[in-house]
């Protein structure tokens, strides 16, 4: 089965702040790896522009999604916080959500495609 058509669901949080599957992504591989570093190494993204979002991300909420703490002998980390983890079940389930809801009309679109190139 192809994997187009398909939908991006981007969710506007503020009139310039959006929250979609990288930044999902990004929170995912936070609560997964523990570290705001690994998470974006897994990406391929600096870690500059993962701690730029992270913060966007803190400041649209009243809460913020991810903590953190220093390195040092004892080691640094990040982790989601309540609000983290909640903001991303919700964002995982309107991705699904909106998936359910425009299956028929991808499909009847995909049958009025040109096939794919060789």
């Amino acid at each position: 089965m192809s994997d187009y058509p398909s939908v991006t669901l981007r969710v506007a949080l503020g009139p310039e702040t959006l929250l979609g599957p990288g930044k999902a992504d990004l929170l995912a591989g936070v609560a997964e790896t523990g570290s705001i570093a690994a998470a974006s190494r897994r990406m391929g993204m600096s870690y500059k522009r993962a701690w730029y979002l992270i913060d966007t991300l803190n400041g649209c909420f009243r809460e913020p999604l991810v903590l953190s703490s220093k390195g040092g002998s004892a080691g640094g980390g990040a982790a989601l916080t309540d609000t983290g983890r909640a903001v991303l079940d919700l964002y995982r389930r309107l991705q699904r959500n909106a998936a359910t809801a425009v299956a028929a009309d991808l499909h009847e679109l995909a049958t009025l495609a040109a096939p794919a190139p060789p």
